[in-house]
């Protein structure tokens, strides 16, 4: 057994059999909620849901996802996760921006991402994609420029006061920046950055180059 799916198999707790609920509108910003239907024995379908709660964050502890079958509470661990279910294994992962993982991987064949709740934040983001194709790619577009754009900006200058630590001038030589923004578009330049990542954790797209170094 891999070294992750050791780790991630010490997580896992059973469940305790209570009834999944529904999601609720106010919950938009601290839940997120997924499903997946396999095949099961005799040929009935089973109805797998992924529950996270967000909200755990605020309160400083470590956040757990859930594993509901057919509407019951059957195992939960923190994240990142791996939740073994007929014919493969669930695995979700979440950045500090959203969910940037919840996938089943079958045993053979390549991962597909579940479905997201249609009330939750994701399914309303996938609903929007669904019915308008243009101005969603042109918003996922954007996200990436903004990404990029920010992360090349800061980059640059912050390369001029790391070039001035005498070690590292010693070794590579000072660097003038040509570009010093004022703090105002510094900090218009973060907000975009943030709610770029937001919008990419929605569509649970997510790059360590952009969105964590962006961060």
């Amino acid at each position: 057994m891999a070294w992750k799916q050791w780790a991630a198999s010490r997580r896992l707790k059973p469940g305790d059999g209570r009834e999944l609920r529904r999601f609720r509108w106010w919950q938009l910003p601290l839940r997120s909620l997924f499903w997946l239907r396999l095949p099961g024995a005799g040929g009935h379908a089973r109805l797998h849901a992924v529950d996270v709660r967000h909200w755990a964050r605020l309160g400083n502890s470590r956040i757990r996802a859930h594993l509901f079958l057919d509407g019951r509470h059957v195992a939960e661990s923190t994240l990142p996760a791996a939740f073994p279910v007929d014919g493969g294994v669930i695995e979700v992962a979440m950045s500090n921006f959203g969910i940037k993982r919840c996938h089943y991987r079958p045993l053979g064949g390549q991962p597909r991402q579940l479905t997201p709740d249609p009330a939750s934040a994701e399914g309303r983001r996938a609903r929007f994609g669904a019915r308008h194709p243009g101005l969603s790619r042109a918003i996922a577009v954007g996200s990436v420029l903004l990404l990029v754009i920010g992360v090349g900006l800061n980059l640059l200058q912050l390369a001029e006061p790391v070039s001035h630590i005498p070690p590292v001038a010693q070794r590579a030589g000072t660097f003038e920046s040509p570009i010093h923004l004022p703090i105002w578009l510094n900090l218009a330049l973060g907000c975009g950055a943030l709610l770029a990542s937001m919008e990419r954790a929605l569509r649970l797209r997510y790059s360590s180059l952009l969105d964590m170094a962006g961060h």
